[in-house]
């Protein structure tokens, strides 16, 4: 016998015809996720299935790319609870999941964006084309000018001129307050001129002043916290001994508004809320602060110029409020980098103040 006799006879290949099916429905071509009530007719689907070309070929599930090799049959609907979908879960347990996803997702980018903006402000910074000497003499020469100019100069002009502080009536002294914050606020920027003049043109973002922008929200929030400084302002008052003696600063401010002399109410809120807020938010925000973030992070930058915003009122027992309301104020400048918005948020603490004494 031979070795081919063992072998079971092949069988016989038959020709493998194309069949073009009818495409199925935009139903049957993707699960219905509608609920089905009991007893209802099995849907129809379609089915991956191979076409043997041979008898005794077993069949196997195989693809077409022209979509010969589907075969249209009967798919029996499944089994159990009728009020569950295909797939065995709740429609009520994916909506669940799909809201506690969205909410997770929402979450999520809300945690994301509070950490870039808190990057951003930790290390925003300025150009600053100076070091810290330049910064040392600008505060120290301002210092030094503010207090030459309202203690020694613009009084000696006046007892050369005939007269003193303190001979005038309250319309005269509101008068001399007047002129000597403008001759002091103006020696400031002139010393600011002359020891920034060799760094000319200035990088861009420095003493900005800007109508347009959303800095107006900026400093509506900060009047928000007026009632806080004020709370500090009396917390402060407790904790240093109230002298009897004049205070210095704003006690001048404070003393002739006794009077009730509208014409010097007035002159001293221009001094109060137009030109103290001036001058001070060009040095201390305007230039202070944007120059300290050379050497350490925007927050620090705030809280130090604050410090020192403070400092210059030679006032002890306003010191605690006065820190927290440059934090306030250089929070504000640094969001919008527009001198405007804190400058109008100074304006209105002093006019806060201002109406609180005339009480």
């Amino acid at each position: 016998m031979s070795s081919t006799s063992c072998l079971a006879p092949l069988a016989p290949r038959l020709p493998c015809a194309r069949v073009r099916l009818p495409p199925p429905s935009a139903a049957a071509e993707r699960p219905s996720l509608r609920f089905k009530p009991r007893g209802a007719a099995p849907t129809k689907g379609w089915r991956l299935v191979h076409l043997s070309c041979f008898r005794q070929e077993q069949d196997v599930s195989t693809t077409s790319d022209d979509g010969t090799g589907f075969k249209y049959n009967e798919q029996a609907e499944i089994s159990g609870d009728p009020d569950l979908e295909e797939d065995g879960r709740s429609p009520n347990t994916d909506d669940q999941n799909y809201v506690n996803g969205d909410w997770f997702v929402r979450a999520q980018k809300i945690k994301e964006n509070l950490q870039e903006t808190i990057f951003r402000f930790w290390n925003g910074r300025w150009a600053v084309p100076w070091t810290g000497q330049t910064i040392a003499q600008v505060m120290f020469l301002w210092i030094a000018t503010f207090w030459l100019v309202g203690s020694w100069i613009v009084p000696f002009l006046a007892h050369a001129a005939g007269f003193s502080k303190e001979t005038l009536t309250h319309r005269g002294q509101a008068l001399y307050s007047l002129v000597t914050d403008i001759t002091e606020g103006l020696a400031g920027i002139a010393i600011l001129h002359q020891c920034l003049g060799r760094f000319r043109p200035l990088p861009p973002g420095w003493f900005e002043f800007k109508l347009k922008g959303r800095w107006h929200w900026d400093v509506a929030l900060g009047c928000l916290l007026f009632p806080l400084v004020n709370l500090l302002s009396h917390i402060n008052i407790s904790l240093v001994h109230m002298s009897s003696g004049p205070v210095a600063g704003v006690s001048s401010v404070e003393q002739s508004i006794v009077a009730r002399d509208p014409v010097a109410m007035a002159l001293y809120a221009v001094v109060v809320t137009v030109c103290a807020p001036i001058w001070e938010e060009i040095v201390f925000r305007g230039f202070l602060l944007p120059s300290l973030t050379r050497y350490m992070p925007l927050p620090w930058s705030i809280l130090l110029s604050a410090a020192a915003f403070a400092l210059a009122h030679f006032n002890v027992q306003r010191v605690l409020p006065l820190i927290f309301l440059g934090v306030v104020m250089g929070g504000v400048f640094a969001r919008s980098r527009n001198l405007l918005a804190s400058m109008v948020l100074h304006s209105l603490w002093n006019g806060f103040v201002f109406l609180d004494l005339m009480k």
